[in-house]
């Protein structure tokens, strides 16, 4: 067999772990930090530092593959895998699935995860693990196939060979004026994500919130260049249903209320409501499509929240929950997983936005990057991190070196 050997790294995530129960209760931020005491299980802290562990894959010829394992930046919430534990996961990692890899084709994407991936102990592995290990095979895989990772892909999922890149979503954290402008400047295709996680950045009946949609909108009209036109995409963490109730027909009005006050522009609103499980979630974002597609409106709600696993993504999409699912890679797990969300989405017209955390790491973002593209995933986010300046030439330049990849290999084929 091509591996002949696991290697175990820890290191840092992009960015840091949150409680978003406890943010949600009324943590205040002092500085950077946020203070109270922990809610969710596995918080010692509001904020902690974001930790990975890398897994390498050491081959038959001594090359060595990586791929990073780590938590996404809400972990324990909504439904999420707890927060990631480094020891705890290197140790399953060491004992269960070190000597499986050594017992499979690395050649074989597919293959090689379907029986790495297997139950143990009646339960399925971390999703930390699988996120790791799927990105470490398929490097593997492109490594001894001589050919990138979104080649890989598409021939393990019979696609072909794409030639456009993916629209590119950045996020803002709370740096937010300063980084609009970045974005902005940038001609990042989605922006700003926005961070409004709390009730203070959301305002009395949404007022705060409506305000700064307005300023991203007369900001981006400033200083853009000529003709530059982003979508307009915000992360609302639940704020609307925690403020004005959680009766879709209220929550569809208000979003139509966003929309009129930035004509001229394609709005996404994510994470509208939390309902608290995903069936709820699924039955409710149902209504506020269709009362928002009735209405002809040009607002697209996102589900994010409650939408977690390959099962979750695939109910959401058959339901029409959503106009955009995103695809959070850390808590699908799998790579593999990831690849069959974007198609399912496809399958079932729904847009497929390949998500996931800023508390990644670069090489998990390039190859996320591989996967939105082989896919042709409807957009993608620009990470890890909160600085927009590092996730976007990271995922940006991969993209572009990709396709200068994939488009030679198309015109040699024409010719």
């Amino acid at each position: 067999m091509q591996i002949k050997d696991v290697l175990l790294a820890s290191g840092n995530g992009a960015f840091f772990y949150d409680d978003q129960a406890a943010i949600r209760s009324g943590a205040t931020q002092d500085g950077f930090i946020y203070v109270g005491e922990p809610i969710t299980p596995g918080f010692t802290s509001l904020r902690i530092p974001a930790s990975s562990l890398s897994v390498g894959l050491v081959l038959t010829d001594d090359t060595v593959v990586w791929g990073d394992m780590m938590g996404v930046q809400y972990s324990g919430a909504g439904g999420r895998d707890p927060v990631f534990e480094t020891n705890q996961i290197s140790d399953l990692t060491s004992r269960v699935v070190a000597p499986r890899l050594l017992d499979v084709d690395a050649s074989l994407y597919l293959d090689a995860c379907a029986k790495v991936f297997e139950p143990f102990e009646q339960q399925r592995l971390s999703l930390a693990i699988e996120y790791g290990v799927s990105q470490a095979l398929l490097r593997a895989a492109a490594y001894l196939q001589r050919a990138t990772m979104a080649e890989v892909v598409c021939a393990e999922f019979n696609l072909p060979l794409p030639t456009r890149r993916v629209p590119i979503y950045c996020q803002s954290g709370d740096a937010r004026e300063v980084n609009v402008d970045k974005m902005i400047l940038k001609a990042v295709d989605v922006l700003p994500h926005g961070l409004i996680n709390s009730r203070q950045k959301f305002g009395v009946d949404g007022q705060t919130f409506m305000e700064f949609v307005k300023w991203v909108a007369k900001r981006t009209r400033e200083i853009g260049r000529p003709g530059y036109n982003p979508v307009l995409h915000f992360d609302v963490y639940g704020w609307i249903g925690q403020e004005i109730g959680l009766e879709p027909q209220r929550i569809a009005d208000f979003i139509c209320r966003v929309v009129d006050t930035v004509p001229g522009f394609t709005i996404n609103i994510e994470s509208p409501a939390d309902f608290g499980s995903t069936q709820a979630q699924i039955e409710n974002y149902a209504e506020i499509v269709s009362i928002l597609d009735s209405r002809g409106s040009t607002a697209r709600i996102v589900v994010d929240e409650r939408c977690n696993t390959l099962e979750d993504i695939r109910l959401f999409a058959e339901a029409r929950a959503a106009h955009l699912i995103q695809i959070k890679t850390p808590d699908v797990g799998s790579l593999a997983d990831t690849a069959h969300a974007v198609l399912l989405c496809k399958e079932n017209k729904v847009g497929a936005y390949v998500g996931g955390s800023c508390t990644e790491t670069d090489l998990s973002a390039q190859a996320s990057v591989h996967i939105s593209v082989a896919t042709q995933a409807d957009m993608m986010l620009a990470k890890p991190g909160m600085g927009v300046d590092e996730a976007f030439s990271i995922v940006g330049n991969e993209q572009n070196r990709l396709l200068a990849i994939l488009n030679r290999r198309v015109s040699k084929n024409v010719s």
